[in-house]
């Protein structure tokens, strides 16, 4: 049996991990919440497939390989297979979004919680067991049935938990909590199944190539600061839409808004009197009762000032 290290960097991996697992959850919590106040169906799985991402793909795949970083086995090279990795990535995404368009639709059920929880969290198990297949080492990878199990339970638990929470959460307070509440159980289904690892080593077995774990550190920033940033954009873009538009995708009009006047060349009188809406509508309403509207009443012109009478000259004696 060889020396197995899960920290090897300390308390790093672990908090770097649980702040992924919380991000993850807490951005996903959010667009679930807006799923749930959209107009349609098409907007609603707009915000739910956007959730997908983030809590597939940056709380629980970045925050599996984040908290992969930490592992090592001092007489062995570890490495990483490139296609099986990204494929956990796929099992990740594609399963929580299965879940949440499940839970996103129709009233909401105990029992197609427990559905969409169990199927989720298979997928989330698929991709933990996936990603550790794709390890690359000198050695035989075993595992015990007990906690592998145990693990399983754990992702089904966490998986059913945070569709509950995507379904009925509101409110920052509350979303922090859940989100809290989901990163413990991802982090907590990662360390169990890695508990249930054992390692045999083969001198015979020859690790075939793949990613070293610092190079995968490159991809994972850059990964995560796409998601972040996708999942930032597609939910403003989304708010914006919602804002300005109707249901129909149609654009809307404020409730006072006026109809804009055609533009033309010809200037417009200085002599002409500009009234307002108010005035408009009284002028309106007698033209419909088939009234003339009185126009303006002119200013009366001032009378010119009497003349004086002169007196007459009078001449000296």
């Amino acid at each position: 049996m060889a020396d197995v290290h899960h920290f090897t960097y300390g308390a790093y991996n672990p908090i770097a991990a649980y702040l992924l697992a919380f991000l993850g959850s807490f951005l996903g919590l959010l667009c679930t919440g807006r799923a749930r106040d959209a107009p349609n169906r098409g907007r609603r799985n707009r915000w739910l497939a956007i959730a997908a991402f983030a809590i597939g793909g940056g709380g629980i795949w970045l925050m599996h390989f984040s908290a992969m970083l930490g592992f090592d086995i001092p007489v062995s090279p570890v490495r990483y297979d490139l296609a099986l990795t990204l494929l956990s990535l796929a099992f990740a995404v594609v399963t929580v979004g299965i879940g949440l368009m499940v839970v996103g639709h129709g009233d909401r059920s105990v029992g197609k919680t427990l559905a969409a929880g169990l199927l989720t969290g298979t997928g989330v198990i698929a991709m933990h067991y996936t990603g550790m297949e794709g390890i690359r080492i000198s050695a035989t990878i075993r595992y015990s049935p007990t906690l592998v199990v145990a693990s399983a339970l754990i992702a089904v638990a966490a998986s059913t938990i945070a569709l509950w929470f995507a379904i009925s959460v509101r409110g920052w307070v509350k979303v922090t909590g859940a989100a809290a509440v989901m990163a413990i159980a991802v982090c907590g289904m990662h360390y169990t199944g890695m508990a249930a690892m054992s390692i045999e080593l083969d001198p015979n077995v020859e690790p075939a190539g793949g990613i070293r774990p610092l190079t995968m550190l490159v991809p994972i920033i850059l990964i995560t600061t796409a998601t972040i940033v996708a999942v930032a954009l597609s939910a403003l873009q989304a708010m914006t839409e919602e804002e300005f538009t109707d249901g129909a995708g149609n654009p809307k009009r404020g409730v006072h808004a006026e109809n804009p006047q055609p533009w033309a060349l010809k200037p417009a009188s200085m002599g002409a009197i500009r009234l307002t809406p108010a005035a408009r509508a009284v002028a309106a309403g007698r033209a419909a009762a088939g009234r003339p509207s009185p126009g303006p009443r002119p200013s009366p012109r001032p009378s010119p000032p009497p003349a004086q009478a002169v007196p007459p000259a009078t001449s000296g004696s």
